[in-house]
């Protein structure tokens, strides 16, 4: 079980489970991606008998604090990262869900915009500065030409690589 600090914390109180059950089950519902009812089973595995609305209450109020100490600890972000975008159809509309990834796999971000043109790539290359706050060493983009107009904008110093399959790890997530 994570050491959550949850004992300390007196909006525990009034509580019909000790603290550090209410803690484990939003840090498995954060962590984990569970849902409230795979934690209402996981718990009842453990003997602990919750209905999986007490863990969706649970999750509503202690959540946002316990995210919030999670966040610190999450894992850093590779330097190489792996740009491409996405056609998807929304209300019959056609939009780009632009994302990167990491080296080690992890979703740095995404944005879905309606357009696919230099400003929109500059606009998500902000994002993706703001959202992660470090600079990746390397860009692996694939051969479209808004990567190349908007990386020296936005990211002057950043290496840029494209090429046919070059950015398949932004493809296979």
């Amino acid at each position: 079980m994570p050491d959550t600090g949850a004992v300390a914390n007196p909006s525990y109180k009034r509580h019909r489970f000790p603290p550090k059950i209410i803690a484990y089950a939003v840090w498995l519902c954060y962590r984990l991606a569970l849902s409230f009812r795979d934690v209402e089973e996981l718990l009842a595995s453990t003997r602990v008998i919750v209905s999986y609305k007490a863990v969706r209450l649970w999750y509503g109020k202690f959540g946002p604090e316990f995210f919030g100490k999670l966040r610190p600890h999450r894992r850093r972000l590779g330097r190489r990262w792996f740009v491409d975008e996405v056609f998807i159809r929304i209300n019959g509309t056609i939009h780009y869900l632009w994302r990167a990834v990491d080296q080690n796999g992890i979703v740095v971000d995404i944005l879905v915009q309606a357009r696919r043109d230099r400003a929109a790539a500059e606009r998500f290359f902000r994002h993706l500065l703001r959202s992660s706050g470090t600079v990746p060493h390397t860009v692996v983009t694939d051969r479209l030409r808004s990567y190349s107009a908007a990386l020296p904008r936005v990211l002057p110093k950043v290496k840029h690589q494209r090429g046919h399959l070059h950015n398949n790890r932004a493809e296979m997530v």
